[in-house]
């Protein structure tokens, strides 16, 4: 089951850094992220949204592989594989594309959206979709980055751990295997 982290942050910029890190930290194996998204809400107090997973695109390249074998095969039927592998790609493409920027995956637009609206103007929120963490390497890397969480999934106690963590104090007692 994965946990929902809304972290919010002072300044426009500091959301985009902490998913680089996380992103980083992901390589080597230390967070699963199902899903990030970063909102920022700019002085006229437009919300925009940075989708992490770009569905459109991923949509496209499954859809252009697909269109161009099958393609390629009915060619084959009528004597022409060539036409029939760019027509079948060009077709496999559009509606590859098309079908992945309907689709929602991770967490819900509309809910971003909501949320986004209440931050400040000129201020930014990380949303994140985690299934897997090494809750105390992750959490010696986010020390100290001063965002507040805003909304989760997480038990109260793994909340108050993850906001000491940001804020730059350390825990009472920190209990191992926890987040």
């Amino acid at each position: 089951m994965s946990d929902l982290i809304v972290i919010g942050f002072d300044n426009t910029e500091e959301a985009d850094r902490v998913l680089l890190k996380l992103n980083l930290l992901k390589k080597e194996y230390l967070v699963d992220l199902e899903d990030a998204v970063v909102v920022v809400r700019d002085e006229a107090g437009k919300v925009h949204l940075k989708q992490s997973v770009n569905l459109a695109a991923i949509g496209a390249t499954s859809g252009l592989l697909s269109g161009a074998l099958w393609g390629g095969l009915v060619g084959l039927l009528f004597l022409n594989p060539l036409a029939g592998f760019a027509l079948g790609g060009a077709i496999g493409a559009g509606t590859g594309a098309l079908s992945g920027s309907l689709a929602d995956y991770g967490i819900d637009d509309d809910f971003i959206k909501s949320l986004g609206a209440n931050i400040p103007n000129n201020s930014s929120a990380l949303f994140v979709l985690v299934r897997k963490v090494q809750p105390e390497k992750v959490m010696a890397e986010l020390s100290g980055l001063r965002g507040r969480v805003i909304k989760t999934s997480l038990s109260p106690e793994q909340e108050t751990k993850l906001q000491e963590a940001l804020s730059g104090t350390q825990p009472e007692s920190p209990t191992p295997g926890t987040f």
